[in-house]
């Protein structure tokens, strides 16, 4: 996060609200939502939802996420602690357009974090371990309340590495669970088999984290998405995922929005 401000220069100490945070919202000239309904939406993957620092403007977001209630909208954190707190009123035992994810580098963040997230009110929940920084055991938590693992390793200055090996555990971890493994990038240093590989190109690390065959799309999750009138839209009504040539060997392919083509 801090190496992507830099060159941007911006100060990534600084916590501020973004042009983007009504774009769920826009219209086009027709008064429809540019975005679609079905489509996904990630919040803050540059940052985290649950800082102290955003406690002024999250009541915005949720107001915006329970208008879009037709939108599925990611949200990651490393902050599981501060959630219930940070949840507005209405929020019962969960919204079913929200799937939460917290992040998990390695065992001791894992065993931190994953309980607190079982137990949140959501109706759908994930695990990132990117940067995955250690070999992680998490089959003790795997019950059918997760919904994906996301894997990936390490970039930009000082980056650490990151070994085939560990993301093989974690995928056979997971597919014991028949849980969706998304193994997006290999992170600047990746090891195989004794062997660093120096990979800065992240087209190129995600490409080769496809070409692992660390993929697997697991048992489907119905998410209960509703117009402004509370009226259920049929998967056939919603957003179809689109690629181009480009995403055939992607490795965030089983968990992305896909792309607008013409």
């Amino acid at each position: 996060m801090y190496f992507l401000d830099q060159i941007r220069a911006q100060d990534g100490s600084l916590i501020r609200l973004t042009n983007n945070m009504k774009k769920p919202l826009a219209k086009n000239r027709k008064g429809e939502y540019k975005i679609k309904s079905g489509e996904l939406i990630r919040v803050c993957m540059t940052s985290d939802f649950f800082l102290e620092e955003a406690d002024a403007w999250r009541t915005q977001a949720w107001d915006i996420m329970r208008i879009r209630s037709d939108v599925k909208f990611f949200l990651l954190t490393k902050r599981p602690e501060r959630i219930l707190s940070c949840l507005p009123s209405d929020w019962g035992d969960g919204w079913e357009n929200i799937i939460i994810n917290v992040t998990a580098e390695n065992q001791k963040r894992a065993d931190e974090r994953i309980p607190i997230l079982l137990d949140l009110p959501f109706k759908h929940k994930g695990i990132m371990c990117a940067p995955l920084l250690s070999e992680i055991h998490i089959e003790q938590y795997l019950s059918d309340k997760i919904e994906q693992i996301i894997v990936g390793g390490e970039n930009y200055s000082g980056s650490r590495p990151c070994h085939y090996e560990w993301v093989k555990s974690l995928y056979h971890q997971a597919t014991k669970h028949d849980i969706t493994f998304a193994f997006i990038e290999t992170g600047t240093h990746f090891v195989k088999d004794g062997k660093t590989y120096q990979i800065p190109s992240k087209t190129i690390q995600s490409k080769q984290a496809f070409r692992s065959g660390l993929q697997h799309q697991g048992r489907k999750h119905k998410y209960i998405l509703v117009d402004q009138f509370n009226n259920y839209i049929p998967e056939e009504q919603r957003y179809q995922r689109q690629f181009d040539i480009d995403c055939t060997e992607c490795g965030s392919k089983l968990i992305c929005n896909g792309i607008e083509l013409g």
